[in-house]
């Protein structure tokens, strides 16, 4: 009867729901049920939805607490302590009897929002026992004050909270492992379930908007999530009114699906228009300016774009003149300036209104959460720039895909210097923190190496994403104090070199988490994390992304990675078929993408990159790979900028070129220094230059460097 009335109440106060209770009762017998531990009312909330009388083991001095234990007469209490062999060991004695039985693998509520140590004792538990493993995700109850949240996000008195319960699950562990290896990767196994369970509960099904919409519920629309070099913090309030402004002025001169070009710096004004065209179901193309003219002009014909959105305070301070001049051949360009203008304070309180009831009207005019969110175009690295469309669901997956594995709170501060026209920059620099109640500081530019680490430092920023290229510059030219708040410095887009990650261990104490990934997958791949790093990886893989490894002939013990999984793009837009979607498609099937990087996956998926299929030369028969080779010489000279690139060669087939700044370069010196290196490895011709071609996102430009080779030696 109490265990009834309590969930009478419950429901009423906090409008509890229980999503897969099949999966509780096809579990069987001897259930072992894992929950991430959100607040105090976790063990009521399950005492008190699930079916049967759940045993619980709780930590001891939880038990223990006098408030608790009436509701934990509801069911049994097995007290223990995660850490003590004999309390685990009497646990797994238990398990071998019929019994539904709840552990917390974490072993401590939450003290970030997100999942935390998960202890390797419970899957050792899960392993000797033979049970079923049931994972239980609560979620909700990290917003109560009976969480130990307090001061890190807005606490409310009732909010929702969901139980979702997901479908059972063994754990299968190499039969050869024994001892510590075998615990740890017993642990290993139920951290992943636990990962898994986070993803697969989340609701990434849906726009942006709704996702915008939702953060503000859960934030408070006054909480600030944005500010740029003027200086004017935005509320969730005021960036939604502001962007349903905008929508508004360009809906009347664009159509619905309709392409339009962004030719905006990180701002956010970029932001407001970005958002504004989403609401309304138009598509931002953001054009990479750095490509100039040419390069933005052939971005509209394989997109299709016929407008592109610009501002004249931006033309003219970023002196694009003769570049906007020439775009404006092909496309309508439209300056914000005329836009602002012709907004009047009718259509100002208009978006007000509509900002206070969008929870009402937007849901039924939302576009579907496949459709296009954003065309990026890819740098161009291997030939002619492709527009890679992105979804919203495909974003929001990725999104879902980080925080099962890195914890962020509304305290976090984003220094964001990529621009928004590369995938990094927007995904995660952007719309990661404004869709999780961080704040996301907009620098109009990555190439302020001196600027760069005095904007953290003003701005106690907590967070940044970067390149090694910039990483390398700004740790030269900071402070040793200047990066004091840093919680998290994630690197990608190209190789952290070593002298970069030891630079900043030695001046910042900052550990750079390297990671990988791709336009095409929204773009986080794997990442390096504070629980899961592994140096000379690009971190493991994240929750629901499958992968296979291609054989190549001539490379051992790696292949070519294709990926699968909800972040992985809608298709390309191709320069011969514009805006005419081509799906993802590899020789494993619809919907893989193949990535073209070569790549090693070890047991606990950690990925090590060894090259791009492309950065590999043939040369006397053997396979060369210039990433390897590069490393070498970045690690030699770490001093100054190196980029190796491959040529035709009529005798070996082909040769490689060693483009530097090292004005001492010569083959004879790198051989002597580069000790166990195959001379078949190293290149014998050298051009020295003042500096590496570099794109506008921190890669090194290598059709470029290979012209340079060409010039000289073809």
């Amino acid at each position: 009867m109490l265990k009834k009335n309590l969930s009478r109440l419950l429901r009423f106060l906090y409008r509890v729901e229980v999503h897969g209770l099949e999966h509780y009762h096809a579990a069987g017998e001897r259930v072992l049920i894992i929950a991430n531990h959100t607040s105090f009312l976790d063990p009521l909330l399950l005492g008190v939805f699930l079916p049967d009388r759940i045993t619980f083991a709780i930590n001891t001095q939880i038990a223990e607490r006098w408030w608790l234990k009436p509701f934990l007469s509801l069911s049994h209490v097995f007290p223990m302590d995660p850490t003590h062999p004999i309390s685990l060991k009497n646990l797994i004695h238990h398990l071998h009897s019929p019994s539904k039985t709840v552990i917390f693998p974490e072993g401590r509520i939450t003290v970030t929002g997100s999942l935390m140590k998960v202890y390797d004792g419970t899957g050792m538990v899960a392993d000797k026992s033979g049970a079923t493993i049931l994972p239980i995700r609560i979620d909700g109850a990290q917003y109560t004050p009976f969480s130990r949240l307090k001061n890190i996000i807005r606490l409310r008195l009732f909010p929702k909270i969901t139980l979702t319960i997901l479908p059972p699950k063994q754990l299968s562990v190499d039969p050869a492992l024994r001892g510590r290896e075998r615990r740890h990767a017993c642990g290993l196994m139920l951290d992943d379930m636990m990962s898994d369970m986070i993803f697969a509960s989340s609701d990434y099904q849906k726009t942006l908007f709704s996702a915008l919409l939702d953060a503000k519920t859960i934030h408070g629309g006054q909480h600030t999530v944005a500010e740029d070099i003027e200086r004017q913090p935005l509320s969730y309030n005021t960036l939604i009114t502001r962007s349903l402004a905008i929508g508004n002025a360009i809906k009347k001169i664009s159509a619905e699906n309709e392409n339009i070009g962004v030719y905006l710096p990180n701002s956010t004004k970029t932001l407001n228009v970005v958002l504004g065209l989403q609401i309304f179901n138009r598509v931002p193309a953001m054009l990479n300016y750095s490509t100039g003219a040419k390069g933005m002009q052939s971005a509209c014909h394989t997109a299709n774009v016929k407008t592109v959105l610009t501002s004249r305070r931006f033309i003219e301070l970023g002196k694009f003149t003769d570049d906007a001049e020439q775009l404006a051949k092909v496309v309508n360009l439209v300056y914000l300036e005329d836009i602002g203008a012709k907004i009047t304070s009718l259509d100002k309180l208009i978006a007000l209104v509509q900002m206070k009831t969008a929870a009402y009207w937007y849901p039924y005019s939302a576009p579907k959460a496949t459709n296009p969110a954003v065309v990026l175009f890819t740098s161009g690295s291997e030939g002619t720039p492709k527009g890679v469309v992105l979804s919203h669901s495909n974003i929001l997956a990725n999104h879902k895909q980080v925080s099962a594995r890195i914890s962020f709170n509304a305290q976090d501060v984003v220094l964001n210097f990529l621009p928004m026209f590369h995938s990094f920059g927007f995904s995660v620099g952007t719309l990661l923190p404004i869709m999780n109640g961080m704040t996301t500081f907009f620098y109009p530019s990555p190439l302020h190496y001196s600027v760069i680490p005095e904007m953290a430092y003003e701005t106690n920023a907590t967070i940044m994403f970067g390149t090694n290229t910039f990483f390398a510059a700004y740790g030269k030219k900071a402070h040793a104090y200047d990066f004091y708040n840093m919680r998290y410095v994630v690197a990608g887009a190209e190789k952290l070199h070593e002298s970069t990650r030891q630079l900043w261990s030695d001046k910042f104490g900052i550990r750079i988490l390297e990671g990988y990934g791709a336009t095409e997958t929204s773009p986080v791949a794997a990442v390096n994390t504070p629980m899961f790093y592994k140096s000379g990886t690009v971190g493991r893989l994240l929750p629901d992304i499958q992968y296979k490894l291609e054989s190549i002939e001539g490379i051992e013990g790696a292949g070519k990675l294709h990926l699968y999984g909800a972040n992985i793009m809608q298709g390309y837009y191709l320069h011969d078929k514009p805006a005419e979607l081509v799906p993802p498609k590899s020789i494993y099937g619809e919907g893989w993408y193949d990535t073209g990087d070569i790549v090693h996956v070890d047991a606990q998926r950690y990925v090590t990159i060894k090259g791009r299929s492309k950065r590999f030369a043939k040369i006397s028969g053997e396979m060369i790979s210039l990433t390897a080779t590069e490393q070498i010489i970045n690690d030699l000279w770490a001093d100054e900028q190196h980029a190796l690139v491959s040529i035709h060669d009529e005798k070996k087939g082909e040769q490689l070129i060693l483009l530097t700044t090292y004005q001492a370069a010569t083959s004879k010196l790198l051989i002597k220094q580069a000790k166990g290196t195959p001379s078949l490895n190293l290149p014998k011709k050298f051009i020295i230059v003042d500096n590496i071609p570099i794109l506008a996102t921190g890669k090194i430009n290598y059709p470029q460097a290979t012209e340079i080779a060409l010039e000289k030696y073809s």
